[in-house]
């Protein structure tokens, strides 16, 4: 059974799902873009009988507080201070770490900061490697290293309900994706100021990528436990990102599934089983 709540942090009201017995190890679930909490709708009732699972919506997705871009600074750096707040609110000092997409480098930030904090890190589709990124970089970059609004303004159609669909069907299996996640990640593009505070993610994610050797240093120190388990045919984290971690973390578990970006929306079951078989 999954229950919803709701925390204040830092005057914003943060939502979340819960799942499984506090008295098991938590596992605490990083949603990416341009999803919520609620991608994890599938994978949390196959772990609960393992782990106490939280998976939060971050500010500005889903059902969390959508503060202006002018109000509320809409950086990884400060995604990843709000989680760590909210953390440490429920007093989860002790957790498995799931991160995918923007949940990698938010996750990996929170790691650094709290390495006693981390059991092990389940990373899928969850990039912090070069050899991770898809030709759409390079683009990226481009308007990194020579922004300009009409720069800017060529990236709102990532919120486009066809671009959104289409991260979820690439790369993955005939009818095997429902529609129920792209059709609500698309209505959350409808929210006052969605679109101005996801530009803003957008041109700030360059600092990610500058702190990967960073990230990559902490798993060479600590070596946590971790299984990366990619969506083999994602155009975006091109599946090398997953092999890159046993550079790192030469025990770590690497496993591709033929899926996309979105894993779980395919392969739920597969991954769970992999979970619980490395942790």
């Amino acid at each position: 059974m999954i229950s919803y709540h709701r925390l204040e942090v830092s005057g914003l009201s943060i939502f979340y799902r819960e799942a499984g017995d506090p008295n098991l190890p938590t596992m605490v679930l990083l949603h990416g873009f341009p999803s919520a909490g609620h991608m994890f709708r599938d994978l949390m009732p196959l772990l609960s009988d393992r782990f106490h699972l939280i998976a939060l919506d971050y500010p500005g997705f889903g059902q969390s507080s959508m503060p202006n871009h002018q109000e509320f600074s809409y950086t990884f750096e400060h995604l990843a201070t709000v989680t760590t707040e909210f953390l440490a609110k429920l007093k989860l000092t002790d957790f498995y770490l799931y991160v995918f997409d923007y949940g990698a480098p938010i996750g990996f930030m929170i790691a650094m900061a709290h390495p006693q904090w981390i059991r092990g890190i389940i990373s899928q589709n969850g990039n912090i490697y070069q050899a991770g990124l898809g030709e759409k970089w390079a683009t990226r970059r481009d308007f990194w290293e020579h922004p300009t609004a009409a720069k800017r303004d060529s990236y709102r159609n990532a919120f486009a309900p066809e671009t959104i669909k289409g991260q979820y069907l690439t790369g993955t299996p005939a009818n095997s994706v429902g529609p129920d996640g792209y059709t609500l990640d698309i209505a959350y593009t409808q929210r006052p100021n969605y679109v101005e505070n996801q530009l803003d993610l957008i041109f700030d994610y360059q600092n990610n990528i500058k702190k990967y050797p960073q990230f990559q240093a902490y798993l060479r120190q600590y070596q946590p436990k971790l299984l990366a388990v990619w969506g083999k045919n994602d155009p975006s984290f091109i599946y090398p990102g997953a092999l890159a971690f046993k550079q790192d973390v030469p025990n770590a578990v690497v496993k591709l599934v033929d899926s996309g970006h979105f894993a779980l929306e395919s392969h739920s079951a597969e991954i769970a089983a992999l979970i619980k078989s490395t942790f």
